[in-house]
């Protein structure tokens, strides 16, 4: 059996949709089901049962010997929530349970990290695992995430080969219910369906023009290849960024968009939030040769193809992955 933890989520939802299209249905979906709206995104998914998730450990104690492999995809991911200890109860304390679940009897797993770790980039973008002390995530969020990543490295017991994947911009379907969290491209789509017109945040950095704030958009069913190649190839555990490699400004985002809907430009520019202007990234792109070394040579779909897709054949089309 599989564990996928966050199964009614944005990723997880789409993971299970994947895993079911290559033939698996022994799988154990666990998150807080209370979310109607986001329930929606495991419609004619199959699957052995469900697990409420703070049910999970008394599941797992009795059913241990069964699960092959583990991905745990769940977490709080809400970058304008400011209370740590929202986070460090569900990123950090349970993303250790299941470590230590995994170490001692000796199942693999998969863990989403995020590309939130790396602040405004003063280390840059690489996957070394020695710069990870040295970063400064720009909010809670991002510290839990980097907080979990430290805590695994200095482990001396460990599952038989682990992964964390730190996410970057990651968009496509099943995004429906997370509301203001939810991608540029479902925003954009939003907005242009409603108006004719979309609003991009203003900058507020002098190197960067209104709307060239640049950023890896990666496109989920490519997060989702990459999780299963991990599960069906043993390459070195560690941590490694799950990007597209190519950053690409807002600017691009919304004329694909406009060109996927049939819809002529529009664009117009808004100023960041206060909240968040402190915090903002201008530019991210991951350094993905690690992965690449360790034999994953998959191309990415590219931001063009990434938005035609999604907005072709599940936001037009009112569809789930």
């Amino acid at each position: 059996m599989i564990v996928v933890t966050g199964a009614a989520g944005f990723i997880g939802s789409c993971l299970v949709s994947q895993l079911n299209q290559n033939g698996r249905t022994d799988l154990i979906i666990v998150d807080d089901f209370s979310n109607e709206i986001k329930n929606k995104n495991l419609a004619n998914k199959k699957f052995i049962t469900k697990v409420e998730r703070l049910s999970l450990f008394d599941w797992l104690k009795e059913n241990h010997k069964n699960i092959d492999f583990i991905f745990h995809i769940g977490a709080r991911t809400d970058t304008t929530e400011f209370d740590y200890q929202i986070f460090e109860q569900l990123n950090v304390s349970y993303s250790k349970q299941i470590w230590q679940f995994c170490t001692d009897n000796q199942i693999p797993l998969v863990y989403a990290s995020s590309a939130a770790t790396y602040g405004i980039g003063e280390q840059g973008y690489d996957d070394e695992e020695s710069k990870i002390p040295l970063l400064k995530p720009l909010n809670p969020y991002g510290e839990s995430k980097n907080e979990f990543d430290k805590w695994v490295l200095a482990q001396t017991s460990m599952p038989p080969r682990w992964y964390g994947l730190k996410f970057f911009n990651v968009y496509g379907p099943n995004e429906y219910h997370k509301g203001r969290m939810a991608s540029v491209v479902f925003h954009a789509f939003n907005q242009i369906k409603q108006t004719k017109s979309i609003k991009l945040f203003r900058s507020h950095h002098p190197a960067y023009k209104d709307g060239e704030q640049l950023r890896d958009f990666v496109y989920v069913k490519d997060v989702v290849s990459v999780c299963l190649f991990l599960m069906e190839h043993a390459i070195n555990s560690g941590i490694y960024n799950l990007g597209t490699g190519k950053a690409r400004t807002f600017l691009d985002l919304a004329r694909h968009t406009f060109e996927a809907m049939g819809v002529a430009e529009n664009i117009n520019f808004i100023d960041t939030p206060l909240d968040i202007r402190d915090k903002y990234q201008y530019f991210t792109q991951a350094n993905m040769s690690k992965l690449q070394k360790a034999g994953y040579v998959k191309p990415f779909y590219t931001l063009e193809e990434g938005i035609t897709d999604y907005v072709k054949n599940y936001l037009l089309a009112d569809k789930y992955f």
